[in-house]
Parts: structure tokens; sequence; C-alpha cells
């Protein structure tokens, strides 16, 4: 099988020892190229022309989520057919590698390696479906292409902890789950809509949701980890059905310490709730509407500040071996 090994070099726990390793052990089974990245959305630009040329049957993500959703967003440069573009698969390598985890990929680079070849022996794969978010016509973001994300996406007070982190690591401070809880912290001192939200949450059909003052939009539970616990926002969301929402309408001292205890004690079978959270569960089509811009991210990079984004779940998006 040909394959394209996509490395990101400034990954987390990724380091030249790890790529050669990894491309060691994968080149006894695979006709295999590897591929450095170079420049932010080189992953995607790899992942597109090994799609579009019919040079790899099989792309694999060295790196964290960022990695990952890049060589995604490249892969399914034209759209999804699962049929027609080359597999994915993902050797987790960055600092929380949500996706990796969310398939159960082991979190170790070489663990992880043995999984894949052993997957890759045995033919095991699955089909997973994705998160498309692009600009809402008639707005002001109507211009802003689409993307995919993988696991999460977010408009306001999750987005703007991880523009804070971005910043953080801009600096040299290393991505530790120390970093995103300090930047938590900040963002909730400093988040100007905590007792009244501008967000509005519109589906075809439905009353509006409104007055939200945090929403999270999930394609897979967990949402995400702290070091080995999981956290589940949305404990229904999964691969193989639409899009879950989170929503809370207040971020009071009280809401926070309520919300968040719940959060840090979720579990499959039971995610936040209460009077001010809304909770939706396999959504197609969605639109969140907010008065003001808000932070904007997907699969944990921030995307700057956005009004209006509109929200698609697409079922069996591309193949993964597992």
């Amino acid at each position: 099988m040909r394959a394209l090994l996509v490395v990101n070099p400034a990954a987390t726990t990724t380091s030249a020892r790890t790529r050669d390793v990894l491309a060691h052990a994968l080149a006894s089974d695979l006709k295999l190229e590897v591929a450095t990245t170079e420049y932010r959305g080189h992953a995607r630009d790899l992942a597109r022309q090994a799609a579009q040329s019919g040079s790899a049957e099989l792309v694999i993500a060295l790196g964290g989520d960022g990695t990952v959703n890049e060589v995604v967003n490249g892969l399914l440069h034209e759209g999804p057919d699962p049929d027609r573009l080359p597999r994915l698969a993902v050797v987790p390598g960055g600092s929380t590698n949500v996706f990796a985890r969310a398939l159960g990929m082991p979190n170790h680079v070489v663990e992880a390696t043995g999984a894949l070849l052993d997957a890759l022996e045995s033919g095991s794969e699955r089909t997973v479906g994705l998160g498309l978010a692009g600009g809402v016509p008639g707005t002001d973001d109507a211009e802003i292409p689409s993307r995919w994300f993988t696991f999460t996406a977010g408009l306001g007070f999750d987005a703007g902890v991880i523009g804070r982190v971005e910043q953080q690591r801009e600096r040299g401070k290393r991505s530790t789950h120390s970093l995103y809880v300090r930047q938590v912290m900040r963002q909730f001192l400093t988040e100007p809509h905590r007792s009244k939200g501008t967000i509005t949450l519109r589906r075809q059909g439905e009353e509006p949701i409104e007055e939200l003052a945090l929403s999270m939009v999930c394609n897979t539970a967990p949402w995400s980890y702290l070091g080995n616990k999981p956290l589940y926002a949305a404990p229904e969301a999964s691969f193989d059905t639409g899009l879950d929402v989170l929503g809370l309408s207040r971020l009071t001292p009280a809401a926070v310490s309520r919300y968040g205890t719940q959060l840090l004690t979720s579990s499959p079978e039971k995610g936040p709730h209460g009077k001010h959270a809304v909770t939706l569960h396999d959504l197609t089509d969605f639109t969140l509407h907010s008065q003001v811009p808000l932070p904007f991210q997907m699969d944990g990079d921030h995307l700057g500040l956005r009004t209006s984004v509109n929200f698609t779940g697409v079922r069996r998006a591309l193949r993964v071996i597992v």
C-alpha cells in the first residue's frame, strides 16, 4: 500500500527520533513517503495533493489535533467520498490528542504505531462522521470558507481560552494542562457576557434558543481530556451520528462552579446538566449567531472572531484505520 506520513516537527511530543522510529516501523509494511511540515497549513496542502493525484492510498498524520485537522481538510478539499479518498490514520504526537484517543488509539507513539500496524494487517477500519462549519449567507461572515472539524468547535468562552493558550505558546510556554486551567480562570475573570449570553442557536422548524453564554459543538465523546481524565461535555456525541451541542446560559461564579464540577466528574452516562444548561443531540444543520463578535475555535485551533457560523453534521465522511 502506498502511504504518505505527514509529520509536524513542532508538535508537543514529536521529535526527529520519534519520526525516524515510526517511519522505519511503517516502511516494513508500506511503500512509505515521509513529508515534514514547514508552515501552518502545510499538512493540509500535502494531504490535498495526495488525494488529488492519487499518489497515496493512506495518509498518516503524526502530530496533535491541529495536524490531524489540517490533514482531514486536505483530504476533503473536494468533498467527502469515502470510496475514492485515501484512508486516514493517526499517530498521536500532541499534548491532548482527542481525535486519536476517541478512536481508541493508545496515547503513546510506540504503542499507537503497534496498534496501527496491527490494524493494517487485519484490515481494520471504520467510516466516521465529521463536522463542517462555514459562513452564513447575508452576514458579515458569509465569505468565510467552510472548514471541517473532527471532534469539537466552539463559539465564545472555550474559544477564548484556546486563544489565550495560543498567545502563551507564542511566548514560549509549553502546552500543558496547568496552562489551560490558568487560562480558563483568566478568561472567566475577563468574560464580559457572563450573566447574559449573546448567542442564539437556530435550526429549521424549531424555536430559537437564545442568550447562550457558551456554546460547544461536539462530534464525539469525550470532548477533551485533563491529563488521562476524559471530559464528557456531550456524552451521546458519536462519530456515527450528527453533531451534539452543549450550551450554557449563565457563566456566573455559582454556575461555573456547578457546571465545571459536573464536567470534571462527567462520564459516558452523564454530562453537565441543569437549569441553565442546554443539550442537543444528533443535529444535522444549525446556526450559531452572536450579537457581538466572539472567539471561534475548531479542534483546538483559534480562528479569530465570528458573529455567525453554520454547522453541518456529515455522516460517513472519511475512512479511518483503527
